[in-house]
């Protein structure tokens, strides 16, 4: 399958300052927010150019209890590359 068929899944885990990295953040600290929200997500990565894509209802495969929603993006990079980019994009948006 080539490159940026799939899209890359960012849930709101990855970013959440409260939670730590086995709990699912994905991000460092410093690049990290309380509490983020799906559109919040969604918003930074429109600005780096990103198309997101809202599914609200899905949960964090480790807490299906809560359903937070989750943000879908095509990209041509790296996941854990794109990862970073939104997370410090949602830091300096703050």
């Amino acid at each position: 399958m080539p490159k940026g068929d799939r899209p890359i899944v960012l849930y709101p885990a990855y970013f959440d300052a409260a939670r730590s990295r086995a709990e699912g953040r994905r991000v460092p600290k410093k690049a990290s927010v309380d509490s983020p929200t799906v559109e919040q997500i969604a918003a930074a990565a429109k600005a780096l150019g990103l198309q997101p894509t809202i599914e609200e209802g899905k949960a964090f495969p480790s807490s299906p209890w809560k359903r937070e929603g989750r943000v879908l993006v095509r990209a041509d990079y790296y996941k854990t590359s794109v990862v970073k980019k939104v997370g410090e994009r949602l830091r300096a948006s703050r």
